[in-house]
């Protein structure tokens, strides 16, 4: 007994000075604190307009040009009001990022939409934010990608039908797992495995937009006549339409997730937005335009996977290609999602509105682990029960009213903050005009066509007031004592310590 009293001992001595070392900045824990610098710091920055543009071109372009395009035309049924939806989305982001550009050299913190929400109506909006973003949009947003990556990975093997749910969910779930390892054990793997995948998936893009260029230069333009027949144009398809298309645009605002990190913000934020989102949508009309050339509406609605049908007609012997592209390109997506998924968690773990240890960093690896494999849980979890076009409606809606919030936070500092230097000071009807789209884009569906999935959204949303109110708020001490040993036992599980223990 005694040997093991002195043994506990040592070990806690031992404990002590290497918590002293850490605090006093020994020799050996400078590399450690250099390396955490390159991956952690907010204050570092190293993304000009090349990259801002990359980063732009990169995040949008992934899964939903495979995707929505199906669920866009049978919400209007018609290859017009299709192609005008695709561009009429990329105004509507472009106007948005506009927004967005303001508000990001205006409040220069990283974050996204939570410090503008912090800043303009307090921190309620901006917990609810977090609390919606952390359990519902940015986790799903994670399982609509790898699902649409699952369906185009098993399209190949079951020629003339459909693939199995079965086949998909488990895909889906075993890309989330992948994705989730290969981004909490390192951050190098992590952003080569994302260069990789973005050249992959502009190859495909161009593939396919020089095929459709060559055949409609060949004459194949018959499923273009009449193109506005048979339309089908009312309130609530036209705004489940945009969900789809705003769905592939999504990512516009990305920038503002590491303003701190941009070179030279006050011009590069603007220009990457002016240069690249318009690109994007140049991209997304032109590949909705090869895909008509070979297509017609009925059989493009008719395809499990838009992007291999093309392949089938277009590139065939070499049809391999395309499928094997658009799953880099969804994979690349994913890991975007992911590679970004801990700066959300660590902005608000900062305000103290989100479990401490989500915000925490591996030692070994300085990668955000407990944030990056909570993230990979829930997504498995709507790969569950749904299926694509529910999740993106779930999505789309939740997301667009914080949208519409944070445009709104923009017209309300206009009146009620005007001591802050505005660098970029965009015209006021911009954010009118994307406040009042967002409304339409929220109760459009549900005045419209109500349903359930909708009230359950807001429910949860609004059940994010009762967690404020009792852990934020008030501060319970008891929540304190469940979370204290649980968060012990996942630092010694996980190897993690709060950010303050690794860059001082």
């Amino acid at each position: 007994m005694g040997e093991e009293s002195l043994k506990k001992r040592k070990g806690e001595d031992k404990g002590r000075e290497d918590r002293q070392s850490i605090q006093n900045h020994e020799p050996q824990t400078m590399n450690l604190q250099k390396q955490a610098n390159l991956f952690l710091s907010p204050f570092d920055p190293c993304v000009g307009l090349i990259s801002g543009i990359c980063m732009i071109v990169g995040t949008i372009i992934g899964s939903g040009i495979f995707v929505s395009p199906k669920s866009v035309l049978a919400n209007v049924e018609a290859v017009g009001p299709c192609l005008t939806i695709w561009a009429a989305c990329g105004v509507l982001a472009t106007l948005g990022a506009l927004c967005f550009a303001e508000l990001g050299t205006m409040i220069t913190k990283s974050g996204g939409e939570y410090p503008y929400l912090m800043e303009a109506f307090g921190p309620i909006p901006a917990f609810l934010f977090s609390w919606t973003s952390l359990l519902v949009t940015k986790p799903s947003s994670f399982a609509i990608i790898c699902l649409s990556f699952a369906e185009y990975a098993s399209a190949p093997f079951y020629p003339g039908c459909d693939p199995p749910q079965v086949v998909i969910k488990c895909l889906a779930a075993a890309a989330i797992v992948v994705i989730t390892i290969v981004n909490s054990l390192s951050v190098k793997l992590g952003s080569y495995l994302q260069n990789f995948l973005t050249a992959a998936k502009m190859i495909i893009v161009t593939i396919i937009i020089v095929s459709g260029i060559v055949l409609l230069a060949k004459g194949k333009t018959e499923n273009f006549k009449d193109s506005f027949k048979d339309s089908k144009i009312s309130v609530s398809s036209i705004s489940l339409a945009f969900y789809n298309g705003l769905w592939a645009y999504d990512g516009w605002n990305q920038l503002n997730y590491i303003t701190e990190e941009l070179k030279n913000p006050y011009r590069n934020l603007p220009l990457s937005i002016i240069i690249g989102i318009p690109l994007v949508t140049v991209c997304y009309v032109l590949i909705n335009i090869s895909y008509f050339t070979v297509m017609t509406s009925t059989e493009l609605l008719q395809s499990q996977a838009v992007a291999v049908t093309f392949g089938d007609r277009v590139l065939y012997p070499a049809s391999w290609i395309v499928p094997l592209f658009v799953v880099f390109s969804t994979l690349g997506s994913a890991n975007g999602t992911c590679f970004t998924a801990g700066r959300l968690v660590y902005v608000a773990g900062r305000e103290g509105h989100m479990l401490k240890v989500l915000s925490y960093i591996s030692v070994k690896h300085l990668t955000p682990a407990p944030a990056i494999i909570f993230y990979g849980a829930i997504a498995i979890i709507y790969i569950i029960p749904g299926d694509i076009d529910t999740l993106i409606n779930y999505f789309s809606f939740a997301v667009w009213i914080f949208y519409g919030l944070t445009v709104l936070a923009l017209i309300v500092m206009r009146f009620t903050r005007k001591e802050l230097r505005r660098p970029i000071r965009i015209p006021i009807i911009i954010p009118v005009i994307v406040t009042l789209v967002s409304i339409l884009l929220v109760l459009a569906p549900i005045i419209s066509a109500p349903e359930l999935a909708y009230l359950y959204c807001i429910l949860f949303i609004l059940s994010g007031l009762i967690v404020y109110v009792l852990f934020v708020h008030l501060k319970f001490n008891w929540p304190q004592k469940i979370s204290k040993p649980i968060t012990m036992h996942l630092q010694m599980l996980l190897e993690v310590v709060p950010e303050e223990e690794v860059i001082q």
